[in-house]
């Protein structure tokens, strides 16, 4: 059995399921077509319309591309733009597109398409996550003929390459864009064929992908199952081939010794959190969110939760993040002097506040952890658990008191501490200074010294208790291969995936 470990240690574990075996028939009848399992369900299928990552782990790559693609390694490779070319002075990206793209209706992709693409991100009122860190800086898309976009940029910005890499920025036509919710049309090798609310999304191969000759495979089900158990379960019944990202990590030890299956332990650029709503008292005072980030034990929470699958963190950023700053020795575990925060902050205990937790396990298991935590230093926290849906309508809507989250997004900290209006409420005008002031500056060094205290700013204010940057766990039926075994950013590129020998 293939175990790839990356930088994280798997804690002995062992969970006991009572599980009648099927005969795997379900999901491997025809090696033509594969079965994914997914934690959540998107509400949506635009993603430059909507936050969430479950969009793109369905459509990213697989219907909707953009001009640059992500590799599991964090690299950045050509995709619409076959090569783009940097101005001297940082501000200006040429970007060369493919010839011969085309829509799955046909429509052809030009130089005018990508055009409205951006300028409909970057336009007043756009909901696109990536407005303000990446569609604000671009002062003018040009579409200077068919085959080249010229972006020119307020700021310099070396990691644009990247973050055209992010579903954020996929290409949509303006012919079909207002219907990318429902009916998401791109030039990726796969169509939507069905969409069965509540239970599984199905792509079908487009043969009019201009490389359908390297897709091997021409149907993916998206099944969601948001249940460890029931995701265990599934993968041992044969009734889904695999689970880019498990759930269940204390069942990691029953598929290493099963021959059936593969299991790899990879990294991500996820930032694990209890969120805080800094807009709300008691949490508006920097002395009670300090004595949250000292009641809680980022060791006790990743053996706990993550079967030790996991890398303790001390600020909005993760370990494979370049220039990341290790800031968990700044509040260490410490009860007591958690406790006497609370008292210097007038805080009366018990403080009785609620924790709304999604369904991702790390989220409900790791929720009872962390209320058993606050209680220790007088914060009683009372577990109310929502469905996704119900969490994107309320937590991420700023109704909340605190909610444990897993953002997955890389280099998300001027989108979700730069403005004031997000979730957490953080309205601090001398990090929006740090941040602007690392768009505009391009000496090295100095970039160097602001991306530092950028780190440390957050952690200082203690916007949110961050407690870890998770492993990515994927466990899927020997034979299949191509799927990713890190993920930079959440997507599954279907194109690379197929079967042993087909």
């Amino acid at each position: 059995m293939k175990i790839a470990r990356r930088p994280f240690t798997l804690l002995a574990a062992t969970l006991a399921i009572a599980v009648t075996l099927a005969p795997a028939a379900h999901a491997q009848a025809r090696k033509d077509r594969v079965v994914l399992g997914m934690t959540l369900e998107p509400a949506t299928l635009d993603p430059t319309m909507a936050a969430a990552a479950a969009i793109g782990e369905v459509v990213h790559y697989n219907i909707l591309e953009g001009l640059t693609r992500i590799t599991p390694d964090g690299a950045v490779l050509p995709l619409l733009a076959e090569s783009w070319t940097l101005s001297p002075d940082g501000k200006s990206y040429t970007f060369r597109l493919r010839t011969g793209v085309k829509f799955s209706d046909g429509a052809p992709l030009d130089a005018s398409v990508v055009k409205f693409a951006f300028d409909r991100a970057r336009a007043e009122g756009s909901t696109n996550k990536a407005k303000k860190a990446l569609f604000n800086n671009i002062s003018s898309v040009t579409a200077h003929d068919a085959r080249t976009v010229i972006l020119t940029l307020d700021h310099a910005d070396g990691t644009l390459p990247f973050r055209l890499g992010e579903n954020t920025a996929v290409i949509l036509h303006p012919n079909s864009a207002a219907t990318a919710a429902t009916k998401p049309i791109g030039t990726g090798p796969y169509v939507l064929e069905s969409w069965n609310k509540g239970s599984s999304i199905t792509l079908a191969k487009w043969d009019g992908y201009r490389d359908a000759g390297k897709v091997k495979l021409k149907k993916v089900m998206f099944r969601f199952i948001n249940d460890p158990a029931a995701q265990v379960a599934a993968l041992l019944a044969g009734d889904i081939d695999g689970m880019p990202r498990f759930g269940a990590a204390q069942a990691l030890k029953q598929f290493q010794a099963d021959k059936r299956f593969t299991v790899e332990i990879g990294s991500t650029a996820g930032k694990g959190l209890l969120a805080l709503n800094n807009k709300r008292k008691p949490f508006d005072d920097v002395r009670v969110r300090r004595a949250i980030m000292h009641a809680i034990d980022r060791k006790a929470f990743i053996d706990g939760a993550q079967e030790g699958l996991g890398t303790p963190i001390g600020s909005h950023f993760a370990p494979t993040d370049h220039g990341y700053v290790d800031l968990t020795g700044l509040y260490p575990y410490n009860p007591e002097k958690s406790k006497a925060l609370l008292r210097e902050a007038g805080v009366a205990t018990p403080l009785n506040v609620t924790l709304t937790l999604p369904p991702p396990q790390y989220a409900r298991k790791g929720g009872e952890i962390v209320a058993a935590q606050l209680a220790k230093v007088g914060i009683v926290a009372k577990i109310e658990n929502v469905e996704w849906a119900q969490w994107l309508s309320g937590p991420f809507k700023g109704n909340f008191d605190l909610t444990i989250i897993n953002h997955v997004e890389p280099l998300d900290y001027a989108t979700a501490y730069a403005d004031p209006k997000y979730y957490f409420g953080y309205d601090s005008a001398p990090f929006r200074t740090l941040v602007a002031d690392y768009a505009e500056t391009s000496n090295a060094r100095e970039k160097a010294r602001l991306w530092g205290a950028i780190q440390r700013q957050l952690a200082e204010d203690s916007v949110n208790a961050w407690i870890w940057n998770p492993a990515q766990v994927a466990v899927f039926r020997k034979g299949l291969v191509g799927l990713w075994n890190s993920s930079p950013i959440f997507a599954n590129d279907m194109a690379a995936v197929g079967w042993v020998g087909k």
